[in-house]
């Protein structure tokens, strides 16, 4: 999305262009599904087969590289196609593909600018969703998903707390169906080669100034030579922090030091008072470009920050000391280290504020979306929710060897705090405390966890409970894909599971206004140059006060009036 943004954006302005001069149709919804055997409740009612087929058009992304589906498979007739068609009488229809990114992000855009939409729809962020519900063409699902959606499905969104479905809805009525991945895929944590700090007798960083001191030290001894990096930042395709519309999973941010400043960049902040600020025009953002600024000018940040074709490399070569990302970032971020170095030990860690505080910015809690027509019947509507809740129990019994992309209408979901339940329950089982089998629940919104818990072999004889696992004490020779799991739930996830984050900070919104519709692309492009630029030392610090100053020259404070309008609740 980082990289088409603007584009979609285009699509976006001339979509609402096409509204603007006319009447918007109510939204669909109501009426019961007539084809679904009578007198079914709860999950039998959840995953029952229709009486009849009943046909889904969907529009769908396709990655033109995969090459998983069986000769004589296409996108529309497949085996996730049939198994839906076989076991719910769901007949998916494919009427048009489009390569995943760009290329689907504007067919999704015109679709909703010329009131096109197929019967349903998955979009990567709100912003489809309420310019579609804006515009009328979204179906009231309220009712259908209250009486459908099954009992693991209403288990794992109850654990946002409800934010997941009131992002899904508009107008207090549910118009989507909520993507949802677990809250850890937000919170950034340092990721460390404890091998490199126990050669030079380094205790484990916590704050700015520790971390520092370590980047100093491997940038003097150079454990990898001259390629050594003592930390490694974004590459070319990377961002130094997340923002509002692009908050979720990605890696090699300098998010953690903003952070630790109390800062807050890319997101909009609710002040208390009816207004709304942006974090990244706090002046206590001067205080961490500052730092950054001089980390790079001494080489303790990699000199090809921002242009290198993959930070990704340098890490998985062992070339690098420190970066920063998701408990994922350790494990299945850097599987191709272990490979290299088998004795490379990275290990994760929160970063905290000079005060003893952990600070951390926090992801939406729901990102992408299924999207259904206003146009559709109660039968496929209720069939559009049968598919979502399908979509985890059918990974059991699939050949999983052929990629889920091809999964028609897949959308992501998983428990809020999965990561921190699972981390737990691996444990408990190390430690003798409980068995596999007390994990054994088909209906658990934690769908992960039984296989999980019977595949923690790869923690080799003679472990000793309650203490940080170390790469030593997992057998690489297991299932590769399994040690890099086991890794980063047991590894990668310890600080968000064993650790209190004191302060989470959520954006105001997560979407866009009218006005940032026009306004975003503009502003984000300057405020990432400008901050590349002073981080990098091509500007000095003190630019940071001009992009201050044009930012809210070049309709701020519109944005900023139009968020607040928009967002916070009267």
């Amino acid at each position: 999305m980082r990289k088409v943004f603007a584009g979609i954006l285009v699509l976006f302005i001339a979509g609402g262009a096409l509204f603007a001069g006319g009447k918007q149709q109510s939204s669909g919804g109501g009426g019961k599904p007539t084809l679904s055997p009578p007198g079914l409740t709860g999950d039998a009612l959840a995953f029952s087969k229709f009486t009849k087929p009943v046909d889904v058009h969907i529009g769908h992304a396709v990655n033109p590289l995969d090459t998983t589906l069986p000769r004589g498979d296409t996108v529309g007739s497949n085996q996730f196609t049939r198994y839906y068609l076989d076991k719910y009488n769901i007949n998916i229809i494919v009427d048009w593909t489009a390569a995943a990114g760009e290329d689907y992000n504007q067919r999704v855009s015109l679709s909703i600018a010329s009131d096109s939409l197929p019967d349903a729809l998955w979009v990567p962020n709100y912003s489809y969703v309420l310019k579609a519900a804006k515009a009328g063409q979204l179906y009231d699902i309220t009712d259908i998903y209250e009486q459908y959606a099954s009992k693991q499905v209403k288990g794992m969104l109850d654990t946002f707390q409800g934010k997941a479905i009131e992002m899904a809805s508009y107008e207090g009525r549910m118009i989507a169906l909520p993507g949802a991945s677990v809250m850890a895929d937000g919170i950034t944590i340092m990721c460390i080669q404890k091998n490199w700090l126990d050669q030079y007798n380094l205790p484990v960083p916590r704050t700015l100034d520790d971390i520092e001191n370590a980047a100093r030290v491997f940038k003097r001894n150079a454990p990898a030579g001259t390629a050594t990096v003592p930390i490694v930042g974004p590459d070319k395709n990377g961002r130094p922090y997340r923002n509002f519309i692009d908050a979720g999973n990605f890696a090699y941010s300098f998010d953690p030091v903003f952070n630790a400043y109390d800062v807050y960049p890319g997101y909009f902040l609710d002040n208390g008072n009816g207004t709304v600020s942006y974090g990244s025009l706090n002046p206590n953002m001067k205080l961490a470009l500052e730092r950054l600024a001089r980390w790079y000018k001494d080489g303790l940040i990699d000199p090809e920050v921002g242009s290198r074709d993959s930070s990704g490399e340098v890490v998985n070569a062992n070339q690098a000391g420190i970066y920063f990302a998701p408990w994922w970032g350790v494990g299945y971020g850097n599987g191709d280290s272990f490979k290299n170095n088998p004795k490379a030990n990275w290990q994760a860690y929160p970063v905290y504020a000079d005060n003893g505080k952990w600070n951390a910015s926090q992801k939406a809690p729901s990102g992408n979306a299924l999207m259904i027509s206003r146009r559709v019947s109660p039968d496929t509507a209720a069939a559009v929710v049968i598919t979502y809740n399908a979509e985890g129990p059918m990974e059991s019994v699939i050949d999983m060897s052929v990629s889920m992309d091809w999964i028609p209408l897949r959308t992501v979901l998983a428990p809020a705090d999965e990561i921190e339940v699972t981390h737990n329950a691996l444990h408990k089982i190390l430690n003798k405390e409980a068995r596999p089998a007390d994990y054994n629940d088909p209906s658990s919104p934690y769908k992960l966890l039984w296989k999980d818990v019977q595949i923690v072999t790869p923690i080799v004889p003679g472990y000793q409970p309650n203490r940080h696992l170390n790469i030593w004490d997992f057998d690489q020779n297991v299932n590769f894909g399994d040690f890099q799991r086991m890794f980063s739930q047991l590894v990668g996830a310890r600080p968000v599971s064993e650790n209190k984050i004191d302060k989470v900070v959520y954006s105001v919104n997560y979407t866009l206004t009218d006005v940032l519709e026009q306004r975003w692309p503009n502003l984000l492009k300057m405020e990432q140059e400008t901050i590349m630029k002073i981080i990098t030392g091509q500007l000095p610090v003190s630019a940071f006060d001009k992009f201050v100053s044009d930012w809210m020259a070049q309709g701020g404070q519109g944005v900023l009036d139009s968020v607040a309008k928009e967002f916070l609740k009267k």
